[in-house]
C-alpha cells in the first residue's frame, strides 16, 4: 500500500476511535414526550448527543415515572442526564427526581428559585430534596437567560413570575386579541406561577414549552405586544387545563403542531381543544392520552394518541419529535408507529 494511503487510513482508524462522541449522538434534534400521565417529562436530546430533561414526573410507590423516564434515555443512548430543568416545585414535576437521580447521574439542575409554596409541607419536603440533590450543580434561570445545550437555541422567556424584557427578533407584533382578554379569578396557582417558560430554536424550528404557566401570566408575554413570535410545536401549558392556554396565548405563538402532555383524567377539556383548533396555521394536536372525560370526537385523531385506556392499562407509549438540519421534523406515536412529517415556518 503506498504510503500517502497508509497515513490516510491511519487518521480515519483515529478518528473512528476518538470522534466517537460520549453521548448517544444524532444528526437531528430528537424530543420525547414521556408519559406521565398527567405529569411532565420531557427529554431532548440534541444533535451532538447532550441531554436536557424538562421536569421529572410523580413520585410512585412502584418509581413508575422514574423507570419510564429511564427508559425513554436508554432509547436514545445516553448514559447521564447532562441538566434538568424544573420548571416548579409542584410533585407532578419534581418527584421522581430522587428515584430518578439513583438510576443515572445527573449533572446540572436549573430552576426558578425558591419555592413559593413552602408553608405547604408536601412541597416543602420536596424542595428540600431537591435542594439537597442539587447543591452544587444548581444554577437559577433569569429571564433572557441561555439555556447551554450544544448544537441548538434556548433562551429563557419567563422564570419567577418575571418575563423577558424585549421582544424576540422577528417578534414585537401588536396581538389584536388582547381587548378581549378576561382575567382568571379564583384560587391562585402560586408556583406554577413562578414556572420557567423557554423557546428551543434549531436551525428554522421554534418549540415551546411553558411549564404550568397559568392564564394570566401568559399575558405577560403576548399583551399588548407578542414578544414570542410564531413556533412550530406547542407542548401545551399545564397538561392542556384550561387554567392556561388563553386564546391570546395561542393565537400569538400560532402552533403548527400542538403536544398535549396530558393524563386520562387530567387535562383536554373541550374549551382547549376549541381554542387550538381555531389557532391560525394549526395543522394537528398530538396526544399523551385519550381525554376520558372529555367526549372522544372532540379529542385528536386516535392514531395521533399515544395512549387511550385508565392508568390500571396504562402502556406508557411516548410521543417522539426528530428534527432534521433542514427544518423538517417528524413526530410519531410508538403506540401505532404512525408518523407524520411536517416544514418549519
Amino acid at each position: 500500500m503506498p504510503r500517502k494511503w497508509m497515513l490516510l487510513f491511519g487518521l480515519l482508524s483515529a478518528c473512528a476511535l476518538v470522534c466517537v462522541p460520549t453521548h448517544g449522538a444524532s444528526r437531528n434534534l430528537e424530543i420525547y414526550w414521556i408519559d406521565a400521565e398527567g405529569g411532565a417529562a420531557t427529554l431532548i436530546v440534541a444533535p451532538g448527543g447532550e441531554s436536557l430533561l424538562v421536569d421529572t414526573a410523580n413520585r410512585t410507590p412502584d418509581d413508575r415515572d422514574a423507570k419510564r423516564i429511564m427508559a425513554a434515555g436508554q432509547q436514545a443512548g445516553l448514559k447521564q442526564i447532562d441538566m434538568l430543568l424544573t420548571t416548579h416545585f409542584h410533585g407532578d414535576h419534581i418527584g421522581a427526581m430522587p428515584a430518578l437521580a439513583k438510576m443515572i447521574p445527573i449533572m446540572m439542575y436549573m430552576d426558578h428559585g425558591e419555592s413559593v409554596e413552602i408553608a405547604r409541607p408536601n412541597v416543602a419536603a420536596a424542595y428540600k430534596a431537591y435542594e439537597e440533590q442539587s447543591s452544587g450543580k444548581r444554577r437559577i434561570l433569569k429571564p433572557g437567560d441561555r439555556i447551554p445545550l450544544k448544537g441548538v437555541d434556548i433562551q429563557v422567556l419567563i422564570s419567577a413570575g418575571q418575563p423577558i424584557a424585549k421582544a424576540l427578533k422577528g417578534a414585537g407584533a401588536r396581538n389584536a386579541v388582547c381587548a378581549d382578554f378576561k382575567e382568571h379569578t379564583g384560587e391562585p396557582d402560586p408556583d406554577n406561577d413562578m414556572s420557567v417558560g423557554f423557546l428551543l430554536k434549531f436551525g428554522k424550528f421554534h418549540f415551546i414549552d411553558m411549564g404550568d404557566l397559568t392564564w394570566n401570566y401568559e399575558q405577560k408575554l403576548v399583551c399588548p405586544e407578542n414578544l414570542i413570535g410564531k413556533v412550530d410545536v406547542y407542548q401545551t401549558t399545564h397538561h392542556g387545563l384550561d387554567r392556561s392556554n388563553s386564546p391570546q396565548f395561542v393565537w400569538a405563538i400560532q402552533p403548527k403542531v400542538a403536544v398535549m402532555n396530558n393524563g386520562p383524567r387530567k387535562g383536554g377539556p373541550a374549551s382547549v381543544f376549541e381554542t387550538l383548533r381555531k389557532s391560525p396555521g394549526l395543522e394537528d394536536i398530538w396526544q399523551g392520552h385519550l381525554a376520558l372525560g372529555t367526549p372522544k370526537e372532540v379529542n385528536t385523531d386516535e392514531k395521533m394518541i399515544a395512549n387511550l385506556g385508565p392508568s390500571a392499562e396504562c402502556q406508557g407509549n411516548l410521543l417522539k419529535l426528530s428534527v432534521a438540519p433542514n427544518g423538517k421534523y417528524t413526530m410519531t406515536n410508538t403506540r401505532t408507529g404512525f408518523s407524520k412529517t411536517y416544514e418549519s415556518k
